[in-house]
């Protein structure tokens, strides 16, 4: 799991290094939706962290762009992504924004 330098974090999200640390280790948490680039060809993916846990779902390859404390909340960081996005004159491509924006991943909870 690759967490971006340039997180995009909600406001209900307390101790995000700790949020981070146990997203890592696989570790349970109430109300921690991940936002992470898609790995197919839409742009990003919204998520309960709890889908982690399940046996398919291959957290060495992921890469979280965002962490949010509800669906709402996760809704209004797209919507952040996509402002910047459109403001860095990327408009509609949110996931090449942050790939050139965030640059190289940083593993763990760095």
């Amino acid at each position: 799991m690759k967490f971006y330098r340039g997180l995009y974090v909600g406001e209900s999200i307390r101790k995000v290094n700790k949020v981070k640390w146990k997203l890592s280790i696989g570790a349970g948490q109430f109300g921690v939706y991940v936002i992470a680039l898609a790995c197919n060809r839409d742009q990003l993916d919204i998520f309960h962290c709890a889908m982690l846990r399940q046996k398919h779902f291959d957290r060495r390859s992921l890469r979280v762009v965002g962490l949010a404390g509800s669906m709402d909340e996760a809704f209004g960081l797209v919507e952040r992504m996509a402002r910047d996005a459109w403001e860095d004159g990327m408009e509609g491509d949110i996931r090449g924004y942050l790939q050139k924006r965030m640059g190289p991943a940083k593993g763990g909870s760095g």
